[in-house]
């Protein structure tokens, strides 16, 4: 009797020693998640307190030239407000590839953000943005995927 008395104590004692290690488990895969999700949070805000920089632009093309280098190789305020406005966009598509790649955004949606930017990329006054040689602050994974993508002779599948 007492054999089956210690074998079910043990019994319980594991299934305690079970139950505590799930939940610290479950509690670090969700403080890792929590954190991918401010990591994003970060990263989208930095990126829209750039994309309201470049609104100003657009919407006075004259504070463009604060920094000269921006402006260097162009020739009217429209001109600057196209550049602008391309950033813009690309500033919005940079937020949507950063989700994406830390696992915020789902491949679907992303995928139509994807075949949409590739449409933009194929306008002249885009062609000219991404061509123009002044700096363009974004992650320079992202640049070099942008890059990859207006390269392509047809939108991706998704």
């Amino acid at each position: 009797m007492s054999s089956n008395l210690q074998l079910l104590q043990i019994t319980l004692q594991a299934l305690s020693s079970f139950a505590i290690a799930g939940g610290l488990i479950f509690t670090a895969v969700q403080f890792a998640q929590a954190r991918k999700a401010q990591l994003v949070a970060n990263f989208s805000k930095l990126v829209e307190l750039q994309y309201e920089l470049r609104k100003i632009r657009v919407e006075q093309p004259s504070l463009a030239s604060v920094h000269s280098q921006d402006v260097e190789h162009l020739h009217s305020e429209r001109e600057i407000q196209e550049y602008f406005l391309n950033l813009m966009q690309l500033s919005l598509y940079e937020i949507a590839w950063y989700a994406h790649k830390h696992g915020q955004l789902p491949n679907d949606y992303f995928h139509s953000w994807t075949s949409r930017m590739w449409q933009v990329a194929q306008e002249q006054s885009f062609q000219r943005m991404i061509a123009n040689p002044a700096m363009k602050i974004m992650h320079d994974e992202f640049d070099a995927f942008v890059r990859r993508l207006i390269e392509m002779p047809a939108p991706p599948s998704s």
